[in-house]
């Protein structure tokens, strides 16, 4: 190759460790690079494609995008090839030696320790599908030329630190487009092999919208390996499951099997078709702080962009493609985002896949609460942000509860299981749910035989919030005012329900108010505790427990607003240190009855080292 002035350039920090855990952390199934690379060279023809609607000349007398892989068993190397938009000298830098993606640490930091289809699953997530080369070559090097350019440029890397890039003779490039070379470890030489290479690319890249062609050998004549048919334009009876998985894993850069496919025509007013998939694992990327989705937007199979907004957020785990007919070839990106078409595309694919979840919650119970295990939390967003399709969101949603053992349980079940007198969907909100499972908050709830719902996602004080209600149910969180269990009768009839608290346990509550004094908002007897002695609770206005931890610790509370301690009037402590007439005792143990509440609460004493001293004073005083 004619080369003139190269220059050498280091890898960026996060890519020169992303190199080393390519090879060493995801060897062990090594297919996932060659989906990779074609998937680069079909996105390099598909920008192409875009850029030719405004300016046809820039496909000159090559109009056929195609993607060639060649082998050479013989050399030892492995060459794929587009004849796509190319790159510039400064794309080349920008694209091959940086990553710019946000989310990359995170990628690093789950694919440390990854084995096998799980290793491979992360490649690609965050727009280092290049990279996977590395498994298998010593060396790779990159050609481009970048579409109406008259300069071309020869990449060049070990993957060991640095890479270079020099000019190279139009002579020695192709007129357009990228070639990726790679010079094949001794042990991978079999991905030069017709039979390796026809395996791989009908599993994992029959579906792109390129033709993709292979030459065995050099010399030999290019043998078709796909078509490049857009397989959505199929009729769904001409498609078999396996080629919607096949489609599903080169869309969404994954590897494992969709837990749901969409596949739809809409025809009248707006004309386009779709095909979503739920992915059977969540992607790594579904709890980004930018919320967006990852559905493809071609028009009339040119591909637009991946960036349009075609689902609300709260549906951003879904993966695929829209597919106009309406849409003008000329659209911007820009423009995109404000076309009354596409809002009104946006509301038809969002009610699709919405009534196809309701459709599969209603056949298929396991099918949906595994759907619902990865993405549940995601989904409860709408019950916050989307006004319009609550009431759909409502009926889709599954939760635990205290009734539901290890399963999911909906909102129909639960007001179909109310209890007499039951006026009310009561729920417990935290951030851990093994904790609230054993909230003493419940006690007087499970007495009655009254199901709870366990909410133990962030979102879930949001929507709870908002002033839902379920069939004319309000939800009501059991850590908020009072409970108001006296008209629902006890499971137990022999049961005694909660008597009126004695004198010396009212005389208790008015002393316990004068020694804890600002820490609390007030002290009061307890309907709710039928085992614990004490539990904190929220005041009847405002926001309950968990809702005020979260708001306090975002800022946007002051600090949390102060709790109501409630005492149980049969609890033996509670007896006992009513008719205690030592003042000094009465206020040790009244602290740690509150610090007790507290631990129970999620929270810590709010003096470590009071807490201790007065703990010790007790037991010292017992001992004596």
């Amino acid at each position: 190759m004619t080369i003139e002035t190269s220059e050498s350039r280091p890898f960026e920090a996060d890519v020169s460790r992303l190199l080393h855990m390519m090879v060493h952390s995801v060897y062990s199934d090594r297919d996932v690079f060659l989906r990779e690379l074609i998937s680069n060279a079909a996105d390099a023809c598909e920008k192409l494609r875009y850029e030719a609607i405004a300016a046809p000349e820039l496909l000159g007398g090559d109009p056929r995008l195609t993607i060639t892989i060649s082998a050479d068993p013989e050399a030892g190397t492995l060459t794929i090839a587009d004849n796509g938009i190319g790159m510039s000298h400064d794309e080349l830098i920008e694209a091959l030696g940086t990553i710019a993606r946000s989310g990359t640490r995170s990628f690093m930091d789950r694919i440390v320790g990854a084995e096998g289809k799980e290793g491979a699953q992360l490649i690609g997530q965050f727009g280092v599908g290049f990279y996977s080369a590395f498994m298998v070559a010593s060396n790779v090097e990159v050609i481009s030329r970048r579409v109406g350019s008259a300069e071309a440029w020869l990449w060049s890397s070990d993957g060991k630190g640095a890479f270079s890039v020099a000019p190279l003779s139009l002579d020695e490039a192709p007129a357009r487009g990228t070639r990726v070379m790679l010079h094949l470890m001794d042990d991978a030489k079999s991905y030069a092999e017709r039979w390796t290479l026809e395996r791989i690319v009908k599993e994992q890249s029959g579906h792109v919208p390129v033709p993709i062609t292979l030459v065995e050998k050099p010399g030999e004549e290019a043998k078709p390996l796909s078509d490049g048919a857009a397989l959505w334009t199929k009729s769904k009876s001409d498609i078999a499951a396996q080629d919607y998985t096949d489609f599903y894993r080169s869309v969404a850069g994954q590897y494992d099997e969709p837990a749901a496919t969409i596949h739809f025509r809409a025809e009248g007013r707006h004309e386009y078709t779709g095909l979503i998939f739920v992915p059977g694992a969540r992607p790594f990327d579904v709890f980004d702080a930018d919320r967006k989705g990852r559905i493809k937007l071609y028009v009339k199979r040119v591909f637009i962009t991946d960036d349009a907004e075609l689902l609300p957020r709260y549906l951003r785990f879904a993966r695929g493609i829209v597919d106009s007919a309406d849409l003008p070839l000329n659209v911007s990106r820009e423009m995109i985002q404000d076309s009354p078409l596409l809002g009104a595309i946006r509301k038809g694919v969002t009610s699709r896949v919405i009534s196809e979840l309701v459709r599969l919650a209603e056949q298929d119970a396991e099918a949906f609460g595994k759907i619902w295990e990865n993405f549940g939390a995601v989904i409860k967003e709408g019950l916050y942000e989307d006004f319009e399709r609550r009431e759909q969101l409502l009926g889709l949603a599954r939760f635990k509860t205290t009734a539901s053992g290890e399963g999911w349980r909906s909102l129909k079940d639960y007001v179909g299981a109310l209890k007499e007198n039951q006026t009310a969907i009561y729920y417990i909100a935290g951030d851990d749910a093994a904790r609230i499972a054993t909230s003493p908050h419940l006690e007087g709830f499970r007495a009655r035989g009254i199901e709870v719902l366990l909410l133990a996602d962030p979102v879930d004080s949001f929507w709870t919030s908002s002033g839902l209600d379920y069939e004319g149910k309000p939800f009501k969180s059991i850590t908020q005012g009072a409970a108001d269990l006296g008209l629902i009768p006890l499971l137990d009839a022999g049961a005694q329900p909660p008597a009126e608290a004695s004198v010396e346990v009212q005389a208790l509550v008015a002393a316990m108010k004068d020694v804890l004094g600002e820490e609390i908002a007030d002290v009061r007897a307890s309907d709710r505790l039928t085992d614990s002695a004490v539990c904190l609770v929220a005041a009847e206005s405002g926001p309950d427990r968990q809702f005020a931890r979260l708001l306090a610790a975002s800022g946007r509370l002051g600090s949390a607003a102060k709790p109501i301690l409630e005492l149980n009037p049969k609890h033996a402590m509670i007896v006992g240190l009513a008719g205690n007439g030592d003042d000094a005792v009465r206020a040790d143990v009244a602290h740690l009855l509150l610090d007790t509440a507290r631990v129970l609460d999620g929270d810590r004493p709010s003096d470590a080292k009071a807490f201790s001293e007065r703990l010790s004073r007790l037991i010292a005083r017992s001992l004596g």
